[in-house]
């Protein structure tokens, strides 16, 4: 839906492949009615609606025209007829001034950040001084000048390198450390910009920093505010909806992007390549329109067993989310579409993979901007903090499970301003998670009785991303997920809430 959004808004022409058509569970006919419908809910033109229905079976190589099977010794020229019918040519000329758009960025050990994009007219040859257009340009003023390092052009999956490219190919070039998305490249003679390619803002933003942990540096590989800067550089340069703000601290960087799943799979890479971090809790980012406080607003489309339905609305409710279609899908499923405030779905796939046991699909998008709809609920109970170092015991747990939810087994490592546990009531409790059994001579069978603990609650990243408040991080290491105090000593927590207040 966001592409197609996307394709519509620049009368892009459209072709509809419905692949695996050879399946025996193979629908054609409904996917197709569903398109036409997603073309109508994007209030599609006529032209756009007239598109071309292809039929493949992709992995064996075979493609028809309209609905169907293929034949068994059919190949995939259809299709390709189709493109070359339906998708117009480029028509840039090769002899006028220089115009070509960045798209999209890369970047190499060795030769820098690269710019990857399409050549609307004239050309672009190897070791040339060209113009760089940024988006502060104003036409008058001297552009910034700039030589061609290196030209690379796409040979299929793979890069050759050029000495020349002309209009309407595809092109990737070094020389231009300041280049961003959006900027034009062009001629030193005549340098004016093409519209310029917009990216959409991020809707969600959290802190990385340092782990400063007691724990810190047991685990992983890179330890430093120098490495994680410079993951953070280098994740900015091949993906362009990542925003990098500095904070007052050195060693810590806010990281703004479109999602929480988006910011958890760049936590997850970094934890699996030896980053030991600490997260914040996510916040969305809002704007003032007319003087109203708006926040992002997210569509979902979520597919369930019919058994679930009522189990996915109630989890909705409470988040300010609003069913606004539900109609049957594949036998015995049904389709929902909804739509929930950005920072109501925080925390919101892992609660649907529980409820509906893992059988639920989801997806969500960015879908535009609402009214600020007031607090939503959080966790009920409050935080069960360690108040010393030391190793867990279960005698100690024995006494703590009757007060809330814990975190931890007997014989894991603890530190002071550690979250082990969730009380059962509102307050933060300061607990002694390390207390060991007194030794002495009674010996009755009431004393010797074994230990029995509840099995204690094991975060995932993302249940640990939703559950902490503002005050609380996250630490990640390659091991372990724990969940922390900002301030480790009771005294500076203290001191934090005084100074908030």
């Amino acid at each position: 839906r966001y592409v197609l959004q996307k394709a519509l808004a620049r009368d892009l022409p459209a072709i509809v492949v419905i692949n695996k058509v050879d399946r025996g569970d193979a629908r054609a006919q409904e996917v197709l009615d569903e398109v036409y419908q997603l073309f109508i809910d994007l209030e599609a033109a006529d032209h756009h609606i007239e598109f071309e229905v292809i039929s493949a079976v992709a992995r064996e190589g075979r493609a028809m025209v309209g609905l169907g099977m293929p034949a068994d010794d059919a190949d995939l020229s259809p299709l390709l007829d189709t493109i070359l019918d339906r998708i117009p040519a480029p028509d840039g000329d090769p002899s006028a001034p220089l115009q070509a758009l960045v798209t999209n960025l890369d970047a190499s050990e060795y030769l820098g950040r690269l710019a990857v994009g399409r050549i609307y007219q004239g050309a672009l040859r190897k070791g040339e001084m060209v113009s760089l257009l940024e988006e502060e340009f104003v036409e008058g003023q001297p552009p910034l000048k700039r030589r061609l390092a290196q030209l690379m052009a796409y040979s299929g999956v793979g890069r050759v390198e050029q000495d020349e490219l002309l209009a309407g190919d595809l092109f990737v070039v070094a020389g231009f450390p300041e280049v961003e998305i959006g900027d034009t490249i062009a001629s030193i003679d005549n340098p004016v910009p093409l519209p310029r390619l917009t990216v959409d803002e991020p809707v969600l933003r959290m802190t990385f920093g340092v782990n400063t942990s007691p724990f810190a540096g047991r685990d992983g590989k890179y330890l430093t505010s120098r490495h994680l800067l410079d993951r953070l550089h280098k994740e900015v340069l091949g993906n362009v909806s990542i925003k990098l703000h500095p904070t007052e601290s050195a060693e810590v960087m806010e990281v703004a992007g479109r999602g929480e799943l988006q910011l958890a799979v760049l936590i997850e890479s970094m934890r699996r390549e030896g980053f030991e971090l600490q997260v914040s809790r996510p916040e969305v980012i809002t704007k003032e329109v007319n003087g109203k406080k708006f926040e992002p607003l997210e569509r979902g489309v979520c597919d369930v067993p019919d058994e679930h339905v009522g189990a996915v609305t109630q989890a909705l409710a409470p988040r300010k989310g609003r069913v606004v279609d539900l109609r049957p899908g594949d036998p015995g499923r049904s389709v929902i579409t909804f739509e929930c405030p950005s920072r109501g779905l925080i925390g919101f796939r892992s609660l649907l993979l529980t409820v509906t046991r893992g059988t639920a699909m989801l997806h969500q998008h960015h879908a535009g901007w609402m009214p600020w709809c007031g607090d939503l609920p959080h966790r009920t109970g409050g935080a069960m903090i360690s108040d010393r170092e030391g190793m867990v015991t279960a005698y100690a747990l024995d006494n703590l499970q009757l007060r809330g939810t814990l975190f931890v087994e007997p014989g894991e490592k603890t530190y002071e301003g550690m979250v082990i546990g969730e009380s059962a009531r509102g307050d933060e409790m300061v607990v002694n998670a390390v207390r060991a059994k007194e030794k002495n001579n009674i010996r009755t069978h009431s004393h010797d009785d074994g230990v029995k603990l509840a099995a204690p609650v094991i975060h995932t990243l993302e249940t640990a991303i939703e559950w902490i408040a503002d005050d609380e991080l996250v630490e990640i290491t390659p091991k372990t997920i724990r969940i922390r105090k900002r301030f480790l000593g009771l005294e500076d927590r203290r001191k934090a809430y005084k100074k908030t207040s």
